[in-house]
């Protein structure tokens, strides 16, 4: 079973969240985070959040989980942001607030299976390892990264944070968009059949021969 795109359901979250948001800064982002995964009827969204990050995302994402009917996590580093967080998220009339994990987000992702929506704030330090540790869906998964234009491009590829060898996963399509401080999208596959690290066919062209020897290893 694979990720199926819902045009509808995108376009209500898309509309929610600009109600919920207008007055909020960044709410472009929001809204298309929303429409994103409400889009892709994600039953298991989960984010990150520091002290001083936006929470518009934060409404949007909560909102897009009021329409799929799924989980909604956020983990954040340390109890004050996790008070700090749940007040700001709070404030917004009709929004529910997610699960609040406390912790560092690489010990946390450990014991989060399943996830299918993840969305990570690039001017973390460890966002790509954050990436790299999320336990993704058997029918794929969709990666966000916000504030991209705050991070080196050249230093980051996808490719980087998915082992499509061992996991038996590809990176499908990637997207940049222009939104806010940058969104940095991409769109993992479901699990592939076959057993990972499994023999493969390679291809050999013998220049004297002529011949090409396919072996399989």
């Amino acid at each position: 079973m694979k990720l199926a795109w819902s045009p509808d359901s995108a376009s209500k979250a898309y509309l929610d969240t600009v109600k919920s948001c207008q007055v909020l800064c960044e709410s472009g982002v929001a809204e298309l985070v929303a429409a994103m995964a409400a889009g892709w009827n994600a039953q298991f969204i989960v984010e990150t959040w520091s002290q001083g990050g936006a929470i518009a995302t934060s409404i949007g994402l909560a909102i897009a989980r009021s329409h799929t009917g799924g989980r909604h996590v956020c983990v954040v580093p340390d109890e004050q942001s996790g008070s700090d967080y749940a007040k700001s998220v709070g404030e917004t009339a009709g929004v529910s607030l997610p699960e609040i994990l406390v912790g560092e987000a690489e010990e946390v992702m450990d014991g989060l299976v399943g996830i299918d929506f993840l969305v990570v704030d690039s001017r973390r330090k460890d966002f790509s390892r954050v990436f790299r540790s999320a336990k993704l869906s058997g029918k794929g998964g969709v990666l966000v990264c916000k504030n991209a234009y705050s991070r080196t491009a050249s230093r980051f590829r996808w490719r980087s944070v998915v082992d499509e060898e061992s996991s038996r996963r590809r990176v499908v399509r990637t997207v940049f968009l222009p939104v806010g401080k940058g969104l940095d999208m991409a769109h993992v596959s479901a699990v592939t059949g076959g057993k990972p690290g499994g023999k493969r066919w390679i291809k050999h062209f013998d220049q004297r021969s002529g011949e090409l020897h396919v072996i399989r290893r």
